[in-house]
């Protein structure tokens, strides 16, 4: 079976959101985002059906992303309280 390598963006606002976080908690989501990048592994769920938003569960934070064909395209990392608003 064929792995997709998935190459990763970030939008703005999401390197605002991830550089206002401890540096422990930017490695650990990093390191995800990468293990993401190959086949979306992890705790990866559809938002929903007809959209194709996407979230990465890291701990108490979500990182929300989109994926077009070959690219993951991350709009915003947010703690869990603030995630869905």
């Amino acid at each position: 079976m064929k792995h997709l390598r998935y190459e990763v963006q970030f939008k703005p606002r999401a390197v605002r959101d991830i550089a206002r976080l401890p540096s422990r908690v930017q490695a650990r989501l990093l390191a995800r985002i990468e293990e993401m990048s190959n086949d979306l592994k992890g705790d990866v769920k559809r938002l929903t059906n007809s959209t194709s938003e996407y979230r990465l569960r890291v701990g108490d934070y979500r990182v929300l992303f989109e994926v077009e064909e070959k690219t993951i395209i991350i709009y915003r990392i947010r703690h869990r309280r603030e995630a869905y608003r």
